[in-house]
């Protein structure tokens, strides 16, 4: 059975927000000959009222056709943004509706925030002594609201395994196509980013989004260096090499390089050594050193390390999880 995604929409939700969990998850197919084509998740709308209508922030309501007792069913709970979430906000306590709701909700079940959704998820509980993140604009007001949270408002995403949080907007789309990454593997994820024309992720954190003036036209960026390093991933790439391409010092490339992508250029290239990696592991019956070699990493040493701090397991452990999601899917 496909996984079901009960997606619970509040008063004062933002539209975009709410379709992004159907977006991404409704979108995903599975890949494996015999299934091709099946869809790898169920999502499903629900209020915290019988079906009906529920405001949204704009000049329009939508119609819900699920009550509570879909989160009951549910396999992932996402909460979107609300602007009207009342004593959520503003005390730190869920409504008499909510608390009913959340009663409904299984034990085990994954629960995901998208933008100020995550006061709800604190408010219930799910974040107590917990790392967890928010819109950039609201991560004070949230850190005082929920002083028991561990809240950083750098980064787009959180992946606390059972408990996900992202930053404003956008970011949810980084978090779905992660779980989407997490559950069936990057191959699947990046086709549905392709699909939805944004990339498979987002380098860097939410803080290079923080009060930056968008840059001139002409001003100079670190594009053609980055499209020339991803082209060449399994040769040696040295940092003035990357700097000579955008006819740049290396400390202005470096520090351009940050500003833009809000990594470095060493830790962004083994990011994208990492996720070629992935890609090989999942894809290919290449050996380990192979796949370290293809991968820049040089050595099976080298890869197995980069991979144990990236992804918490091995090259082999890896590789056996996702054919063995493959066999049985």
């Amino acid at each position: 059975m496909p996984h079901r995604v009960a997606v619970l929409a509040l008063d004062g939700l933002l539209p975009f927000e709410l379709g992004i969990p159907d977006r991404i998850f409704g979108r995903s197919l599975d890949p494996i000959p015999g299934n091709q084509g099946g869809k790898l998740y169920e999502v499903v709308t629900c209020s915290v009222r019988p079906p009906g209508p529920v405001r949204t922030d704009s000049d329009f309501s939508i119609l819900v056709e699920h009550g509570p007792e879909a989160l009951a069913t549910a396999d992932t709970v996402v909460v979107p943004a609300s602007y009207e979430l009342g004593p959520v906000f503003d005390e730190g306590r869920l409504t008499e509706e909510l608390t009913a709701a959340f009663a409904l909700v299984r034990p085990g079940t994954r629960m995901v925030s998208i933008c100020t959704g995550s006061y709800v998820l604190a408010a219930a509980g799910y974040l107590d002594g917990r790392p967890a993140t928010t819109h950039w604009s609201a991560a004070d007001h949230f850190q005082r609201t929920f002083p028991q949270v561990r809240v950083d408002p750098g980064v787009l995403f959180i992946d606390d395994g059972d408990v996900l949080t992202s930053a404003g907007v956008a970011a949810g789309i980084d978090l779905c196509l992660h779980l989407v990454r997490r559950d069936h593997g990057a191959a699947v994820a990046t086709e549905i980013a392709r699909r939805t024309v944004v990339p498979p992720y987002r380098d860097g954190g939410q803080a290079q989004y923080i009060h930056r003036p968008v840059p001139e036209p002409q001003f100079a960026t670190t594009t053609a260096a980055r499209a020339w390093a991803l082209g060449r991933l399994e040769r040696p790439i040295l940092l003035r090499d990357m700097a000579q391409q955008e006819s740049m010092s290396v400390r202005t490339f470096t520090r351009r390089f940050r500003e833009e992508v809000g990594v470095s250029p060493g830790q962004w290239l083994t990011r994208q050594r990492v996720e070629r990696a992935r890609h090989l592991l999942e894809s290919s019956d290449l050996s380990i050193d192979q796949v370290a070699r293809d991968a820049g990493f040089g050595t099976a040493t080298s890869l197995r390390q980069h991979l144990q701090a990236a992804l918490g397991v091995p090259p082999t452990v890896y590789r056996r999880t996702f054919r063995a999601s493959a066999d049985t899917s």
